[in-house]
């Protein structure tokens, strides 16, 4: 187990478990904690695994961004990017993400759940995008990535209204992939579906994320020289002969 000043890292043999650790600012998105996460997606380039992101035991993800320090940002501050920056760079990690969401996940910590790829939260989580009420809008990631997740006349009115989203609704507009009732559960259905994924070849999963991410305009030639890499890949040799000696009859 590593720490730094705004987060845990726990590093396991497949995974990073990546959890905020700002209880005292509600894990509050500062400038400090994006350079924490650079750090974190540099590794995770370097050594491609997969990624849990959490909030920690507080029964908050992330309240969103440090308002102190936005207030005192200006136009060329908005100009570095320097949140949607980071958040990209989690998008585009090389392995699955998965945000485990406890409470609240509101502006900036919303878009950072969004930038993972799927996400799993307990009853009492809440999503909402409060930006046009302070006077600004949703500028790491939501104005597009939400439209993805959930439909554009969904995600303009939230984006428009601020109105927060419970659980219950999240799964229903698909925003999550599962609730989970206990919090105390949160981290183990995580886990659970990291499990999951972590059967599959590690290059077909990087295929796959690359493929899904890809822009229209990419197919089908991306899916084809992807599958032409796969094709030819010892593990997928070994993983339909296993698969074919057990359907074999003894």
């Amino acid at each position: 187990m590593s720490a730094t000043s705004g987060l845990r890292i726990e590093e396991r043999p497949d995974r990073l478990v990546v959890t905020l650790d700002r209880p005292e600012k509600r894990n509050a998105i500062d400038a400090d904690l994006i350079a924490e996460l650079h750090q974190v997606c540099a590794e995770l380039e370097a050594r491609p695994r997969l990624l849990l992101l959490t909030g920690g035991a507080a029964g908050i993800f992330a309240g969103g961004a440090d308002i102190g320090q936005l207030r005192e940002r200006g136009r060329t501050d908005a100009l570095a990017a320097i949140n949607s920056a980071a958040f990209a760079r989690i998008r585009a990690l090389p392995m699955p993400t998965v945000a485990a969401v406890d409470g609240p996940a509101l502006g900036g910590g919303a878009e950072l759940a969004y930038a993972c790829d799927l996400r799993v939260c307990t009853a009492r989580a809440v999503f909402g995008q409060p930006e046009v009420r302070l006077g600004i809008l949703a500028g790491a990631g939501a104005t597009h990535r939400l439209p993805s997740l959930i439909g554009e006349g969904r995600a303009k009115e939230l984006l428009f209204t601020g109105r927060r989203v419970d659980a219950a609704e999240a799964l229903r507009i698909g925003l999550v992939n599962r609730v989970v009732d206990e919090p105390d559960e949160l981290l183990a259905v995580a886990h659970a579906l990291l499990d999951e994924i972590a059967l599959g070849s590690s290059l077909a999963l990087r295929l796959t994320k690359l493929a899904v991410d890809a822009p229209a305009a990419a197919h089908p030639q991306l899916d084809l020289v992807s599958q032409a890499v796969l094709f030819e890949d010892e593990e997928k040799h070994r993983r339909m002969t296993e698969f074919l000696e057990r359907r074999r009859p003894r």
